[in-house]
Protein backbone atom coordinates (compact mmCIF):
# COMPACT_ATOMS: atom_id res chain seq x y z
CA UNK A 1 0.00 0.00 0.00
CA UNK A 2 1.14 3.39 -0.56
CA UNK A 3 0.29 6.86 0.82
CA UNK A 4 -2.37 7.73 -1.27
CA UNK A 5 -4.14 4.28 -1.11
CA UNK A 6 -3.79 4.93 2.93
CA UNK A 7 -5.20 8.73 1.94
CA UNK A 8 -7.73 7.49 0.46
CA UNK A 9 -9.03 4.52 2.17
CA UNK A 10 -9.12 7.21 5.71
CA UNK A 11 -10.62 10.18 3.38
CA UNK A 12 -13.66 8.15 1.94
CA UNK A 13 -14.99 7.36 5.19
CA UNK A 14 -17.89 9.18 6.55
CA UNK A 15 -16.81 12.43 8.68
CA UNK A 16 -13.31 11.78 8.50
CA UNK A 17 -10.36 14.87 8.85
CA UNK A 18 -6.81 15.18 7.86
CA UNK A 19 -4.27 16.97 10.56
CA UNK A 20 -1.32 18.39 11.62
CA UNK A 21 -1.91 18.34 15.14
CA UNK A 22 2.01 17.19 16.42
CA UNK A 23 4.23 18.42 14.08
CA UNK A 24 4.62 19.22 9.98
CA UNK A 25 4.93 15.45 9.25
CA UNK A 26 2.86 13.51 11.24
CA UNK A 27 -0.35 12.77 9.26
CA UNK A 28 -3.38 12.29 11.93
CA UNK A 29 -6.84 11.12 10.55
CA UNK A 30 -9.68 12.17 12.84
CA UNK A 31 -13.65 11.45 12.90
CA UNK A 32 -15.69 13.88 15.15
CA UNK A 33 -12.33 15.25 16.51
CA UNK A 34 -11.02 11.68 17.59
CA UNK A 35 -7.96 10.42 16.01
CA UNK A 36 -8.05 6.55 14.40
CA UNK A 37 -5.20 6.71 12.24
CA UNK A 38 -1.42 8.06 11.74
CA UNK A 39 1.46 8.25 9.77
CA UNK A 40 4.85 9.74 9.37
CA UNK A 41 3.88 11.84 6.00
CA UNK A 42 7.75 11.89 4.59
CA UNK A 43 8.38 8.32 5.26
CA UNK A 44 5.24 6.63 5.58
CA UNK A 45 7.22 3.49 6.90
CA UNK A 46 4.75 2.65 9.47
CA UNK A 47 0.68 3.90 10.44
CA UNK A 48 -1.06 3.70 13.92
CA UNK A 49 -4.31 2.23 14.22
CA UNK A 50 -6.54 1.70 17.04
CA UNK A 51 -7.45 -1.73 17.97
CA UNK A 52 -8.95 -3.90 20.58
CA UNK A 53 -6.84 -4.80 23.25
CA UNK A 54 -7.39 -8.04 22.69
CA UNK A 55 -7.31 -7.79 19.14
CA UNK A 56 -3.65 -6.22 19.05
CA UNK A 57 -2.34 -9.02 20.96
CA UNK A 58 -3.31 -11.42 18.52
CA UNK A 59 -2.21 -9.35 15.73
CA UNK A 60 1.19 -9.18 17.56
CA UNK A 61 1.48 -12.73 17.96
CA UNK A 62 0.68 -13.49 14.68
CA UNK A 63 2.35 -10.68 12.14
CA UNK A 64 5.79 -9.66 12.95
CA UNK A 65 4.39 -6.62 11.30
CA UNK A 66 2.73 -5.59 13.91
CA UNK A 67 3.81 -4.28 16.81
CA UNK A 68 2.61 -2.24 20.18
CA UNK A 69 1.86 1.54 19.08
CA UNK A 70 4.43 3.96 18.75
CA UNK A 71 4.57 6.93 20.98
CA UNK A 72 0.30 5.84 21.87
CA UNK A 73 -1.47 3.85 24.29
CA UNK A 74 0.05 0.33 23.54
CA UNK A 75 -3.22 -1.53 25.07
CA UNK A 76 -5.38 -0.03 22.38
CA UNK A 77 -3.33 1.64 19.44
CA UNK A 78 -0.61 -1.25 17.06
CA UNK A 79 2.17 0.13 14.76
CA UNK A 80 1.77 -1.60 11.16
CA UNK A 81 4.97 -1.64 9.41
CA UNK A 82 4.59 -0.80 6.15
CA UNK A 83 7.09 -3.49 4.92
CA UNK A 84 4.62 -5.37 2.07
CA UNK A 85 4.32 -8.84 4.02
CA UNK A 86 0.63 -7.35 5.11
CA UNK A 87 -1.52 -7.55 1.85
CA UNK A 88 -3.50 -4.32 1.71
CA UNK A 89 -7.08 -6.18 1.55
CA UNK A 90 -6.12 -6.82 5.02
CA UNK A 91 -4.27 -3.39 5.80
CA UNK A 92 -7.75 -1.66 4.61
CA UNK A 93 -9.78 -3.73 6.98
CA UNK A 94 -7.85 -3.06 9.71
CA UNK A 95 -7.99 1.23 8.99
CA UNK A 96 -12.06 0.41 8.48
CA UNK A 97 -11.85 -1.24 11.94
CA UNK A 98 -9.94 1.36 13.83
CA UNK A 99 -12.30 4.34 12.27
CA UNK A 100 -15.58 1.82 13.50
CA UNK A 101 -13.88 1.58 17.04
CA UNK A 102 -13.37 5.32 17.39
CA UNK A 103 -17.32 5.71 16.19
CA UNK A 104 -18.31 3.12 18.35
CA UNK A 105 -17.30 5.28 20.96
CA UNK A 106 -18.66 8.97 20.55
CA UNK A 107 -21.44 10.48 22.23
CA UNK A 108 -24.66 10.28 20.82
CA UNK A 109 -24.94 13.87 19.98
CA UNK A 110 -21.53 13.08 18.31
CA UNK A 111 -22.95 10.02 16.40
CA UNK A 112 -26.34 12.03 15.28
CA UNK A 113 -23.71 14.90 13.89
CA UNK A 114 -21.89 11.94 11.97
CA UNK A 115 -24.83 10.86 10.98
CA UNK A 116 -26.14 14.10 9.56
CA UNK A 117 -23.38 15.06 7.42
Amino acid sequence: MNIESYRNICMDMKGVTEEFPFDKNTLVFKVMGKMFALTDLDLFTSINLKCLPEVGVELRERYPAVQPGYHMNKKHWITVQMDGSIPDKLLKSWIIESYNLVTKSLTKSQKSALEAL
